[in-house]
């Protein structure tokens, strides 16, 4: 039995079709070294939200003047601080969270 030239033409279109969505699936949720993958992002905002927490809620931190990003588990401090007690804590704070691998203290004292 011959099979058509049109329907072999339409099952390879159809193969390759599945084929590029499926890639296109795969590599949408994949990072690279300058986009994160939608998990990292999850979990980057959780860190900032643990973070932001314990810097609201340190006696010796003002939580409000203190910025916190997060980028594949780095964490950046920026804002402005009284003391250099208050800097020291909110860095110390920042480590401690669970999921952070390292911290970028760019906290500026008041003048």
């Amino acid at each position: 039995m011959k099979t058509k030239p049109h329907i072999i033409t339409f099952r390879y279109l159809f193969v390759f079709a599945v084929a590029l969505v499926i890639s296109l699936g795969i590599n949408g949720c994949t990072s690279t070294p300058t986009k994160e993958s939608t998990g990292q992002f999850v979990d980057d905002s959780a860190i900032t939200t643990k973070v932001k927490a314990k810097l609201l809620d340190d006696p010796v931190v003002s939580g409000l003047r203190i910025s916190v990003e997060t980028y594949k588990g780095i964490v950046q401090l920026s804002g402005f601080a009284n003391s250099s007690a208050e800097i020291n804590q909110a860095e110390a704070l920042a480590q401690q969270t669970d999921g952070v691998r390292s911290v970028r203290n760019d906290i500026h004292l008041k003048k």
